[in-house]
């Protein structure tokens, strides 16, 4: 068998172990009423464990986790919720951190925009994965050769027993970085985004296709518009643009900016985002609060600003027989290089 270590475990008190940041999937289908997993055998190791890969620069790790499952797969995939993570050390003395996502493979017709949006697949390299298998859940516990590869199964399994594994996205993004109000000279709806915003911008565009996004409802002010604008372009979707998610219309009538977000919890079926303002902020997060369990609830940003510039909330939903239920959320603070 492999070298690699088969539980997790910190580095020895008092030491400073290079620390090395991963991230995968546990690709997930349903076949005759069963949950079934994606596992690959790396011969290198002579090991069975789940897709994963380091970030390069630059990447995020839900990125980098669409990026490796393709690479040791060969199909794209969508994340879904978050998973537990594991470290562990590496023999060579490194701290290991693997993030980890519920994913499903990406589908054409469902996925179009997000596939649009995305390098093409990179063919599998042999030497690192030889198999990629399909396995019961049980099966797949047996063959996994570390025992704590165990943990994030468990997790993506309990909640498929509570009915919240299969969940479509709703990102909240906060506008890139804008001109200052003082150095702006023009009206409020056209104040542009700086050279770093239009950075913040682009560098959006690979998280939204991480989780399919296929549904763009923006702010019509200039800030917005052109912050979601470079995935627009890669996605060909068609945006929406609302005046209601403006700051001005927002402090008008609040209630149209929750009616807006509401609607996308209730009637949208795919993974959208919302682009706006720090001021409209706080009703958006109230709705997803109110459609949410208690833990996941608390743990929604309660304070100003709520999301920095450049900033995106995913929360994740699920139909539950109560209604659609945000049962997982991530911020997501994408690099600019």
């Amino acid at each position: 068998m492999g070298t690699e270590p088969t539980t997790a475990t910190s580095p020895p008190a008092g030491t400073h172990a290079p620390v090395v940041m991963t991230a995968g999937g546990i690709v997930w289908r349903r076949r005759a009423g069963k949950v079934q997993v994606q596992l690959v055998h790396r011969p290198r190791y002579d090991d069975w464990s789940w897709p994963k890969g380091k970030l390069e620069n630059g990447e995020t790790f839900q990125n980098a986790a669409i990026r490796e499952v393709g690479e040791e797969t060969g199909r794209q995939i969508v994340l879904g919720r978050p998973l537990p993570g594991l470290q562990y050390l590496t023999p060579e003395g490194r701290v290991k951190r693997v993030h980890y996502w519920a994913s499903r493979r990406a589908r054409r017709g469902r996925d179009t925009a997000g596939l649009a949006a995305r390098a093409p697949v990179a063919p599998v390299d042999r030497d690192e994965v030889d198999t990629a298998e399909w396995l019961d859940a049980d099966d797949a516990a047996a063959r996994l050769t570390r025992h704590s590869d165990r943990r994030p199964l468990d997790a993506l399994l309990a909640a498929d027993a509570e009915g919240v594994l299969d969940t479509r996205a709703l990102v909240i993004a906060r506008h890139g970085r804008a001109v200052s109000r003082t150095s702006w000279h023009g009206g409020e709806r056209d104040r542009p985004l700086t050279p770093f915003g239009h950075g913040q911008a682009a560098a959006l565009v690979p998280v939204l296709a991480a989780y399919g996004v296929e549904h763009v409802i923006s702010s019509r002010w200039e800030r917005c518009a052109t912050t979601i604008d470079p995935y627009v372009r890669a996605s060909g979707v068609r945006p929406s643009y609302s005046e209601y998610l403006t700051e001005a219309q927002h402090e008008r009538s609040p209630s149209r900016v929750a009616a807006t977000v509401g609607e996308l919890l209730e009637e949208t079926t795919e993974s959208s985002v919302i682009c706006t303002h720090r001021p409209v902020l706080p009703t958006v997060l109230d709705v997803l609060a109110q459609h949410a369990t208690g833990s996941v609830a608390a743990g929604l940003p309660t304070a100003d600003p709520f999301l920095e510039p450049g900033e995106a909330l995913v929360a994740h939903i699920a139909e539950t027989p109560a209604g659609p239920r945000v049962v997982a959320t991530e911020k997501i603070s994408p690099q600019v290089w």
